[in-house]
């Protein structure tokens, strides 16, 4: 009967096998993954074109083991460190030469390297060619401010470019389900990770900006190290999103990630979920613009009927001083104010003559009666009262005549004689044959009535 192994059993076999055949190996690899906890250690993964292997840098072989007092050394030279934390060089993409031992983890049950020296080796070949390649295309323009769009604000109609089965397409639907009033969304499923990713996105991209249907395009993809993310890395990805006929957004990884497609997009977002963001306003703020939008017909409004008001206003003080009942009523105002500067003029000469005939009185008075005297006063008090009433002979005569003259420019006044007045259309009175045609309606105004008749006819008297 075969032996039927446990687990852990296994685990503890495989782990005396990997720890007795490799007790000190050297290994070099390109970093991912890298994490710093709280506990001081390191933890990373070294990768190449074939595998990845994980890495723990532990705190105690990462500074060494005190000498005397604080000192530290390196555990393979012996040289006496620094405190600077030996392993603050270590980032994403660089190349590393690990020298350690192999060990099975058995909590997960992989093998991973326990490493006690870790020296630099420069950038990794990844990140050599995204450089490379981030600088021909800056060389092409693909990057210039000056040739991206801006996004429509509040799109109705938006192509989605991603897996169909990633947690982007979730949260951008989520967050996008709760911004803006209401979006119809396309999805466009393509690979974002492996050798077909490349070509599957730039079809993808492609197909949802030549239908004619987007407004604007969001390609989206979740974290990763930079091989997963290197599908967004390439020329065949820049040169989709750069011929793209509508804008494109680029949410792709996390905050710190930014790739070749991020750079070539119109607009770059940190997230998936801040792709929606930039595409549609929260909800509050929209009604808040409409608030703000109708408060500011209501006053554009509110100007106009001001404005109109105005003008019709005008128009009427206009209309009504050009009236003939408007001219008759000045012609009115100025007769009666000549009659009270006449009654004025009359009551002057009169008290001037008055004055001056006491004055006379007072002279005689002054000297004494004699016949002489009495005579000739008698002789000047009648020539007095003949130039008064001259004088209002005169002014009655002309006060009739102005009255004559004001009531002979009454248009209506001829009514009251038999004659008849005719009014076109707009109310101005007809005064030739010539400012009518056959079919115009005029107003025939009468003394005790109007007349409304239409034009058969126009025959003129040559």
């Amino acid at each position: 009967m075969p032996h039927i192994f446990r687990v852990g059993e296994i685990t503890r076999a495989l782990k005396d096998v990997v720890e007795g055949q490799f007790p000190f190996v050297w290994v070099r690899g390109q970093v991912s993954n890298l994490a710093r906890p709280a506990s001081g250690h390191v933890y990373f993964s070294l990768k190449d074109e074939e595998s990845v292997l994980s890495v723990v840098w532990f705190k105690g072989s990462r500074l060494g083991l005190p000498l005397e007092g604080r000192e530290r050394y390196d555990p393979l030279t012996g040289e006496v460190l620094e405190e600077a934390d030996p392993s603050a060089w270590l980032s994403e993409g660089v190349e590393a030469l690990c020298a350690g031992r192999l060990t099975v983890y058995a909590p997960r049950g992989s093998y991973q390297l326990v490493a006690e020296l870790v020296q630099d080796m420069g950038l990794g070949r990844l990140h050599l060619e995204f450089e490379a390649l981030k600088r021909r295309l800056a060389q092409l323009g693909w990057f210039d401010q000056e040739r991206k769009r801006p996004l429509p604000r509040d799109p109705v109609r938006v192509a989605l470019v991603t897996s169909a089965s990633g947690a982007a397409v979730k949260d951008f639907l989520r967050v996008g389900g709760s911004r803006g009033l209401g979006c119809e969304v396309r999805l466009h499923p393509c690979l974002v990770q492996g050798e077909q990713a490349p070509g599957q996105i730039a079809r993808a991209l492609e197909a949802a900006g030549a239908d004619g249907w987007a407004e604007a395009v969001a390609l989206v993809r979740g974290g990763g190290s930079l091989e997963d993310l290197w599908a967004f890395n390439t020329e065949e990805v820049a040169r989709a999103v750069v011929e793209c006929p509508v804008p494109v957004v680029c949410g792709v990884g996390h905050e710190v990630d930014v790739t070749i497609a991020d750079m070539a997009a119109d607009v770059r977002a940190a997230t998936p979920s801040h792709a929606a963001q930039l595409l549609w306003s929260e909800r509050p703020v929209l009604a808040q613009r409409a608030d703000e939008a109708l408060e500011a017909l209501e006053r554009g409004f509110a100007r106009f009927l001001a404005g109109r008001a105005e003008c019709l206003e005008g128009l009427a003080r206009a209309l009504s001083w050009l009236s003939p009942r408007s001219r008759v009523e000045r012609l009115g105002e100025r007769l009666e104010d000549l009659s009270t500067r006449l009654a004025r003029a009359g009551q002057d000469l009169t008290r001037r003559g008055a004055d001056g005939l006491e004055a006379l009185a007072r002279r005689l008075d002054a000297c004494g009666p004699s016949l002489g005297d009495t005579r000739a006063l008698d002789a000047l008090e009648s020539r007095l009262e003949l130039a008064a009433g001259l004088h209002a002979e005169r002014a009655g005569a002309r006060l009739e005549l102005l009255t004559a003259r004001l009531e002979g420019l009454d248009p209506l006044g001829p009514l009251a004689r038999g004659y008849a007045l005719a009014l076109k259309a707009d109310g101005t009175a007809l005064r030739s044959v010539t400012e009518a045609s056959p079919g115009d309606r005029l107003d025939i105004v009468a003394r005790d009535g109007r007349l409304r008749t239409s034009v058969l006819d126009v025959e003129e008297t040559r």
